[in-house]
């Protein structure tokens, strides 16, 4: 067994316990911490599967913006009920039996691909897309960074506003 597959294993197992944590948990800030790990995991397996770019948006997206918007709203929440935020589960059996199924339909589906075809066809493609987004697309690009930029720090002024304060003064 080479360290690729040892790697590739133990991040799996890491992606499969943490996103287990999070279904069992009923604490709300642990679970968007586990999140935190659960994503991260499945960065490295894109790393290790030789996908540098779905791992840096992987990073970029759902670890920098989703979960910081999640612990935002968990710390908001907290703030204004002054108690722990806790979560119930309900369904628990039909969740199970959904879930059941539909990891079964992607084993099948996954066991079912032609992975060699699939790389040959995709390399020049990923380089066109790299390319397009820091020449033709750049403006578009940091546009859309400016934008989540104006929406972190609007969050974070309303976030700190207290009841009968005014930020105009």
């Amino acid at each position: 067994m080479t360290i690729i597959e040892l790697g590739f294993y133990f991040f799996s197992i890491l992606a499969c316990l943490s996103a287990a944590f999070i279904l069992f948990t009923k604490n709300v800030l642990y679970a968007a911490f586990s999140l935190v790990l659960t994503f991260l995991s499945v960065a490295a397996i894109y790393v290790i599967a030789h996908a540098e770019f779905v791992a840096v948006t992987q990073i970029m997206i759902y670890v920098g913006g989703i979960v910081v918007l999640i612990i935002f709203g968990v710390m908001l929440t907290n703030k204004l009920a002054d108690k722990k935020p806790i979560s119930g589960s309900h369904n628990k059996f039909m969740a199970f039996m959904v879930a059941l199924s539909i990891f079964v339909m992607l084993i099948y589906t996954i066991g079912q691909i032609n992975f060699p075809l699939i790389t040959k066809a995709l390399e020049p493609n990923l380089k066109m897309l790299g390319v397009g987004l820091m020449s033709d697309y750049l403006l578009p690009f940091e546009i859309a960074a400016v934008l989540l930029l104006i929406a972190l720090i609007g969050a974070a002024v309303i976030a700190g506003k207290k009841e009968g304060q005014d930020h105009a003064d």
